[in-house]
């Protein structure tokens, strides 16, 4: 109950990617990482605020050991392009955490087309850990164990499954119903990954982490956009007042990915609802999960063209 980011074992020789982060969660998340000796590969669109970011890293800890990645997971070309980098220069990586996301935003689309929340929360992290599955299955042996850790909410108990026939919401956007899907996405995704791993019998865990009610500019984006409405600015008044620090939120993402208790299929979340200390929750098995996530690698395939298979991805090492 009282675990922080002090009790994460150390990290060196070991390579971490985090999407996001320049700010947030993911910067807290950089920040634990590289402070344990841990590379970390920070893969983010806005590039000023990543170098922000890594001053902010280095003033805690002048030897971290940091490198700066574009990514823009709203751009399926930009992902393709920011696994490969990371790729060739990473052979091998331990730790994935796909952190980075956009909440209740007025109706938009990506540059590929999709909805944004769905392009960016899903369908961008589904392109980059295909990217990376090859180096994330090098890492596995002796007393590494590679671990992809995927960032939930709350949020996606309002969401529905993606819809095949309308995955995109056409004719039927709402902010926070987009958002909802997109985290329930999260989820099975987090939980078929885990489930191909052990089909194909390699040792990659897959884990969820929620980070709760935690005081990050995400909130604060979704007031001033203003496409969430009056729940937007009362969510963001709320986290203001209430809301965890991010160095407390980051510590449900941080005991998934590092602590050594830790196995694939579990959520780590607050251990009150969203507030309180990082702990293992049950994951609630709908009676039709097995079918939801076979739907969901379906939809994402045949949106982004990329497949993900663990078994393909492990026989072609």
């Amino acid at each position: 109950m009282s675990w922080t980011a002090d009790d994460i074992p150390d990290q060196t020789g070991r390579t971490a990617v985090v999407t996001g982060a320049n700010g947030g969660l993911g910067l807290e998340t950089a920040k634990a990482l590289a402070a344990k000796g841990a590379h970390v590969v920070m893969a983010v669109r806005d590039q000023a605020k990543a170098a922000a970011a890594e001053r902010e890293i280095r003033s805690h800890a002048s030897d971290a050991s940091l490198e700066i990645v574009r990514l823009d997971l709203g751009d399926q070309a930009s992902v393709k392009d920011a696994a490969a980098t990371i790729a060739e220069a990473h052979p091998v990586v331990d730790l994935l955490v796909n952190n980075a996301g956009v909440m209740a935003m007025p109706e938009r689309k990506t540059a590929d087309g999709y909805e944004m929340q769905l392009g960016v929360n899903h369908l961008g992290h589904w392109t980059f850990t295909a990217g990376l599955l090859a180096p994330l299955l090098r890492s596995a042996g002796a007393d590494r164990r590679p671990r992809v850790v995927t960032v939930t909410s709350v949020a996606r108990f309002t969401g529905g499954p993606v819809d095949p026939s309308n995955p995109h919401l056409a004719g039927r956007y709402d902010p926070w119903r987009a958002y909802g899907q997109a985290k329930l996405a999260n989820y099975f995704f987090g939980l078929g990954l885990q489930r191909q791993a052990e089909r194909a019998g390699v040792d990659l865990a897959s884990l969820l982490a929620h980070p709760g009610l935690t005081n990050t500019d995400l909130q604060s984006r979704t007031h001033r956009e203003g496409g969430a409405g009056v729940l937007g600015a009362a969510s963001d008044r709320i986290t203001d007042v209430l809301g965890m620090s991010p160095e407390a939120g980051t510590r449900m993402q941080l005991r998934a990915a590092t602590d050594p208790k830790a196995k694939g299929g579990q959520l780590y979340a607050p251990a009150f609802a969203s507030f309180g200390p990082a702990v293992v929750r049950p994951v609630l098995r709908r009676w039709d999960l097995e079918e939801r996530i076979d739907q969901l690698w379906e939809v994402s395939e045949r949106e982004t063209h990329v497949p993900l298979d663990v078994s393909e991805t492990a026989r072609s090492l």
